[in-house]
């Protein structure tokens, strides 16, 4: 059985690795999810005990929450054009270090994010390591409301089963992402990730997807 109380301490572990490289001055792009929570937490200590000056920019309202708790000072994305460095979680990493990102329904925020940012870090854990993306995860669409039909049927076309996220727990309806779009979440099986993440932008009313092979990390951080 797997340990839930080890896998939260690898996420841990390799977030304050990835907090360690941040130095004062910088510009920083916050990512979405368990495993950047713990990025942001440990950034927010740094800031307090070493008075760092930092800028910060997230991507979804959940990060800029967090970051705000822990002491982050936190400015509009298009305040910049360009950013030092910014670090997030995967739902999938392969030995090319190509991703699928998006469970929190952030991917596209954090795709503008990443290819802003000179230096694009990713902490995981062990279990997100794949052979092949897909293996584990659906790839989620973004794409405006009225053009969700269209959209699954093209997704259809490129040999895709999609399916409509839909929230679970209190809320009725579909997820509604912090763009006001609607997310389609997608089984895939993929030869070339950076094809697929183009024909899949290419559909019209997509906004963007989860597949991260043409913006992809310049290091990773994976904790065994």
């Amino acid at each position: 059985m797997k340990d839930a109380s080890a896998n939260q301490e690898q996420k841990r572990a390799v977030a304050v690795r990835a907090a360690a490289l941040v130095v004062g001055g910088q510009t920083v792009g916050l990512g979405t999810g368990s495993t950047a929570a713990f990025f942001i937490e440990d950034l927010g200590r740094r800031v307090r005990e070493e008075r760092l000056s930092l800028k910060c920019v997230v991507t979804s309202f959940s990060s800029s929450v967090l970051a705000r708790d822990h002491g982050l000072s936190v400015f509009p994305l298009d305040d910049f054009d360009a950013l030092d460095i910014s670090v997030d979680g995967a739902d999938e990493i392969d030995s090319s270090m190509c991703l699928i990102k998006g469970g929190g329904a952030a991917h596209t925020r954090e795709k503008l994010v990443h290819a802003m940012s000179k230096r694009f870090v990713v902490i995981a854990d062990a279990s997100k390591r794949v052979s092949k993306l897909g293996e584990k995860f659906p790839v989620p669409v973004e794409c405006i409301p009225p053009a969700v039909r269209f959209v699954e049927r093209k997704l259809r076309e490129l040999g895709g089963k999609p399916s409509v996220r839909f929230a679970k727990g209190g809320k009725d309806g579909p997820i509604v992402t912090d763009n006001g779009n609607l997310i389609i979440d997608v089984l895939l099986d993929m030869n070339s990730p950076e094809k697929m993440e183009r024909e899949i932008n290419s559909i019209p009313g997509v906004l963007d997807n989860g597949i991260f092979a043409i913006t992809k990390p310049s290091e990773a951080f994976i904790a065994e």
